[in-house]
């Protein structure tokens, strides 16, 4: 028995007892699961007796109704009291309002506990759902199944126009007039009837993984529309919110400086221009444009070619040349290459590959292997220094962080950073599938509002998406205390993630983890940011934080506190002790612009070290 139901399979004592023991994984309250098993192969294989437990009085609607299970890509439909959304790993639950007076029919769903005896919409009204407007519920129908339901009530029915007067009787009993003019129209309509124009503006897009066609995302001019495959794999890509882009695909979409010299007027044109972004992802409009696309795997460590914090190998990216225009201009150029990867960010970034004689060069027909971040401009020109600094002070207080290195540019250019991506295969022979999902993805929120969330919400979406749920929730209240001490005022929804990651052949995530360090940067070192805050609250406070907010943090997210105090010391500590000696790779040491930097950073550490790890 891989999952259990608190009061059916399992008394709350014993759960309890066990879940202490590590025997069995709290899911939500009153589901638990084995622990060392496939939880979310358990999760849905048992997703309707689950969804039965949380809410016995809804009942299945859409296509899940059809199905008597969720959909291809994870979801489980269900009308009942309100509008609300449960996700469990996997498995997202799906609830909508359910009309005045439903009609509804008993199903039998079994599984590994048995049979269970539910609720589901009748012929009549799932056909209806089919066609409520801008409703998830309705997006799930595919139009095959609109022509199975349509052909089972003419069959029930005895004609169409019967057919239809029946489903017109249950739409006028709940004022569901517009539904009802859908399914009569889709009833009445003849097969032969003469084929719609077609808008020569649509979109329709092949989404791959790992050069795997994931579904189709199409736009007919107006909104968005998801359609997956049918495949056994886990899914990556889902439809929230009927008619918007899914907003795992949104969040790999430029942002910022590549946004604007792109000239990319909205989504739509992003997509029809780009063809490869981060997580492994392609989108092409014919499925044989695939194999033309170069994989990202990592052939070249750059630990081969760093000595000391720099650089060692053959830079061959983009030069500022002597022509009079900007180094931006010079990228932008290279970008608008639509073999070029697209990066989402702000901060101006270039997709680069290393070869294995040491060659840093852009990724344009070679792996996207490696990401460069030159400097910025009027006083930002350190930014690339003080992002290194940050991530060797996140690699001694624990974290796990990317290999990255200081470049030494040419034609008088500062210091440049280059960073190893971790969402890609480690070499040709691994067979692991990796994507990196941001926490403006898992809410569902889009690029503009990742400043809007709050730790204490990050937690709660972590919780039920994580495979080792504790250690991620101390990962994040870890990474709250270190952005705290550092001052980094851009720690923001898009600036952490969780790292997916799938054996070979696996039909789920084997894992889903806190992803490692990145973006990370002393933001009140910068010109107008003395004063900046914590780009996402915690205890209802983003600056004069105590280390009582961060204990009253630990204890809302589920942290022991005692666990809790002990890991604030333990950063301040380490911190404090690393800043001190932390040194700059020896060509940038020269610099004074570069020492300073580094001062006025370590002044802060020490200073938000000293006063959080000496507070009680």
């Amino acid at each position: 028995m891989t999952i259990h139901l608190v009061g059916e399979t399992i008394d709350a004592k014993r759960a309890h007892q066990r879940a202490q023991a590590g025997e069995l994984i709290q899911l939500i309250r009153g589901v638990y699961a084995e622990s060392g098993k496939d939880i979310e192969a358990a999760i849905l294989g048992h997703a309707v007796r689950i969804a039965h437990y949380l809410y016995p009085r809804a009942y299945l609607s859409s296509a899940s109704a059809v199905l008597l299970a969720p959909t291809p890509d994870g979801r489980l439909f269900i009308s009942g009291r309100r509008n609300q959304r449960t996700r469990l790993r996997t498995l997202e639950i799906v609830q909508n309002e359910a009309p005045a007076y439903p009609s509804t029919a008993t199903a039998v769903v079994g599984d590994d506990l048995g049979e269970l005896r539910i609720d589901v919409s009748s012929p009549r009204q799932r056909f209806l759902e089919a066609f409520r407007l801008r409703s998830e519920h309705a997006s799930a129908v595919t139009g095959e199944m609109r022509t199975q339901m349509a052909a089972r009530l003419v069959e029930e029915y005895g004609t169409p126009q019967a057919a239809a007067d029946a489903v017109w009787a249950l739409a006028r009993e709940n004022e569901w007039y517009r539904e009802g003019e859908s399914a009569e129209r889709f009833l009445l309509a003849r097969p032969d009837a003469a084929k719609a124009p077609v808008n020569k503006a649509a979109l329709d897009l092949v989404v791959a993984w790992h050069g795997e066609p994931l579904g189709r995302l199409t736009h007919d001019g107006f909104e968005w529309r998801w359609k997956p495959a049918k495949r056994g794999g886990p899914t990556l890509v889902r439809e929230t919110t009927p008619g918007k882009l899914p907003a795992f695909i949104e969040s790999l979409l430029p942002e910022g400086w590549l946004a604007q010299v792109l000239h990319e007027r909205d989504d739509r044109e992003a997509l029809r221009r780009g063809r490869r972004y981060m997580s492994n992802i392609t989108i092409v409009e014919a499925r044989d444009e695939l194999d033309a696309l170069p994989a990202d795997v990592l052939t070249t460590p750059l630990v081969a070619f760093t000595d000391m914090g720099r650089f060692t190998g053959v830079y061959a990216g983009p030069r500022r040349g002597e022509i009079e225009e900007t180094f931006e201009e010079n990228l932008a150029r290279m970008f608008a290459r639509a073999e070029t990867p697209r990066l989402s960010g702000v901060q101006i970034k270039a997709p680069m590959s290393l070869t294995s004689d040491g060659t840093l060069l852009p990724a344009i027909d070679g792996p996207f292997t490696h990401i460069l971040k030159p400097a910025g401009v009027a006083g930002f020109e350190m930014l690339p220094i003080v992002e290194w600094l940050c991530l060797e002070l996140g690699r001694a207080a624990g974290f796990e962080v990317p290999d990255a290195a200081l470049i030494e540019m040419p034609d008088g250019m500062p210091p440049a950073l280059v960073v190893e991506r971790f969402d890609i295969r480690r070499n040709p022979e691994d067979q692991r599938r990796l994507a990196m999902e941001d926490f403006c993805s898992i809410l569902d929120l889009p690029a503009s509002a990742k400043y809007d969330g709050t730790i204490e919400r990050m937690a709660r979406s972590l919780r039920p998406l994580s495979t080792d749920p504790a250690a991620d929730l101390d990962i994040l209240f870890r990474r709250a205390v270190f952005a705290w001490l550092i001052a980094d005022g851009d720690m923001h929804l898009k600036n952490l993630a969780m790292l997916r990651t799938a054996e070979p052949g696996a039909k789920a995530f084997t894992t889903v983890r806190f992803a490692p360090l990145y973006d990370a940067v002393t933001t009140r070192v910068f010109p107008g940011l003395g004063g900046d805050r914590m780009a996402l609250k915690l205890n209802g406070k983003d600056d004069r934080l105590t280390r009582q907010d961060f204990l009253t943090l630990a204890r809302t997210i589920g942290l022991a506190v005692g666990e809790a105090e002990m890991a604030v010391g333990e950063l301040a500590m380490q911190l404090a002790e690393r800043s001190e000696v932390l040194r700059l790779p020896a060509f940038v040491d020269r610099s004074g612009a570069a020492n300073a930097s580094r001062n006025k950073m370590v002044a802060i550490i020490r200073a938000r070290c000293s006063a959080l790890g000496g507070q009680e």
